[in-house]
Parts: C-alpha cells; structure tokens; sequence
C-alpha cells in the first residue's frame, strides 16, 4: 500500500483545514442539486399497474399505504434468474435500517423485480430481509420504467435506460423511482435514478471512502464487481473466473 506523506502535527492540522473547504463545498452543491431535483416536472401516471405481493394483488397506489410518497427500488431478477444480482443485494443490504425511520416521514419503499412472487420470497428469507418484495410479472411496469428490456428491443437496439438509448445486452438493470400520490389520488412520477446514481443509497461506500484503502475497485472490473459478495457468501466465495462482472441476472 502506498502511504502518504508523513508530517508535523501543524502541517497535517494546516492540510486538514485547507481540505474541508473543499468538503463543504461538496455538501452546499449536495444541497443544491436536491434542491433542484425537488423542482423538476412530474409526469402523471396513468396505466393501473397491478403487482403480485405476498398479501394478494395490489395496484400501484396501494403500495404507497398511508403515505404519500413512494420510493421503488428495481431489483435486477427477472424471470428465472439463478445467478442473483450482488449488486442489488448490496444495495439491498441497506434498505430495512432506512426503512425504520422512511415509513415514519410519509414515505413508502417497496423493492420491485419481474420475476414472479414465488421465485423472490425464498432468495429474500435466504437474505433476511424485511422489506417489502413485489412482483411486476403480469405488467408493463418495469418495461415503463425503463429498467426490463423485451427480446425484440434488444434485438433492434431500441433500449432506452438512464435518459440514453443505445444497443444493450440485459434484460433487466437496476434503478429508483420515485412517486408522489396528491390529495386526488392522482400518482406522478417525479424522479428516477438509473446506473450509479444507486450509489447515494449504499452506506457502506460512505464508510470506504473515509479510508486511506478508498473503495479499492482495482480490477478485473473496476466497480463493486471486484469485492462485493452476497452477504452470506463472503467465507467460501471464490473470485470469478469468466469475462463478464459476476451475478448480473438476465
């Protein structure tokens, strides 16, 4: 490991100081883009959604109980999948602490996948997760969002996903929405995050990147592929052997 220059008690004091100016000004451009983000336009959703949970069909609008906002996290387990994404189960990982205190400020979080309900309930306990798992199977949900691709769009390139349409192999990839549910019961969409916008919700990279170490993401992929296992794999897991980041699921 490299290490740093080693220096006086005033010289590392002096470096500090200079240094968290740059550290507020992360925080105050921080405040500012939510800020912007809370002013962007709402597009109103107008199909019935209906998802398969573990208490039965409900539509989109239940899901918010009652609250009025909804954050949906997309999960990247389509039908069939056996390979779980650990990316998603990393992200996954942190949703439930955040949850004790969401519910209590008007807002609901469900985790979305396409698979069917009886495919993501077992992984789920395998996990111990609590938070509220629902299927899109039987709707066009997550192919509205932008985030589960059909054979024929991926056959022609016609994939849109995070504002960019361009040829991609998955059927499925990872992403927030975010709703909002008016006093007419009207829902709107109000924001999404696609790619590594899902980083805002991983705490343990605020830890990591605290420490002299950093992330360290050094290869063969550059990203959380190289050191992320399931959370019950992390003893007996061996590295990946093949090209392609591990556990994506198409």
């Amino acid at each position: 490991m490299h290490r740093n220059k080693v220096v006086s008690r005033e010289d590392w004091f002096q470096a500090h100081k200079a240094h968290l100016i740059r550290e507020k000004e992360l925080t105050r451009l921080r405040e500012r883009i939510a800020a912007e983000r809370r002013e962007l336009p709402w597009l109103k959703i107008r199909k019935d959604y209906v998802f398969e949970t573990a208490q039965g069909p409900k539509k989109l609008a239940d899901l918010f109980g009652a609250n009025s906002q909804l954050i949906v996290y997309h999960f990247m387990f389509g039908p069939g999948c056996v390979n779980h994404c650990e990316g998603c189960s990393f992200l996954a990982d942190h949703i439930d602490s955040a949850n004790l205190h969401l519910r209590h400020h008007d807002v609901s979080l469900v985790v979305v996948a396409r698979a069917p309900l009886a495919e993501l309930l077992p992984y789920k306990q395998r996990m111990g997760w609590k938070f509220d798992w629902v299927s899109s199977y039987a709707s066009d949900f997550n192919f509205d969002m932008q985030v589960s691709f059909t054979d024929r769009q991926i056959a022609t390139g016609d994939t849109t996903y995070n504002f960019e349409t361009r040829p991609r192999t998955s059927k499925e990839l990872p992403g927030t929405s975010v709703f909002h549910r008016d006093e007419n019961g009207d829902i709107f969409l109000t924001f999404l995050s696609r790619a590594r916008g899902g980083e805002a919700l991983i705490g343990t990279y605020a830890y990591l990147d605290m420490t002299p170490k950093g992330r360290s993401e050094n290869g063969p992929y550059h990203g959380l592929m190289d050191w992320v296992r399931l959370h019950d794999e992390y003893q007996d897991r061996q590295p990946a052997q093949n090209d392609e980041p591990p556990g994506c699921c198409d």
